[in-house]
């Protein structure tokens, strides 16, 4: 699932318009990497729960923008195994 996460965390990132040639798992969602803006990291929290069930409270959304590629989709992946677990 990880995988799957990822291509889609990255697809969401390209619809925004932003430059995903270089972005690795590594790359920082924040500052020091593509920058995201407090809109894209919503959107891409609103793609996330509509596709995966996964939802990221308003509060977290900061916390959010400091992820990596690969810590955004390691916290959705947890996520989804955690709600699924409890269905």
């Amino acid at each position: 699932m990880t995988a799957e996460v990822e291509q889609f965390v990255i697809k969401a990132l390209e619809n925004m318009n932003y430059d995903v040639s270089e972005v690795t798992g590594d790359t920082p969602l924040g500052p020091a990497g593509l920058d995201l803006e407090s809109l894209s990291v919503a959107e891409i929290a609103i793609q996330v729960e509509d596709t995966y069930g996964v939802k990221f409270e308003e509060d977290e959304m900061e916390s959010v923008a400091l992820f990596t590629v690969s810590g955004l989709v390691k916290e959705i992946v947890d996520r989804a195994s955690a709600a699924a677990a409890t269905r």
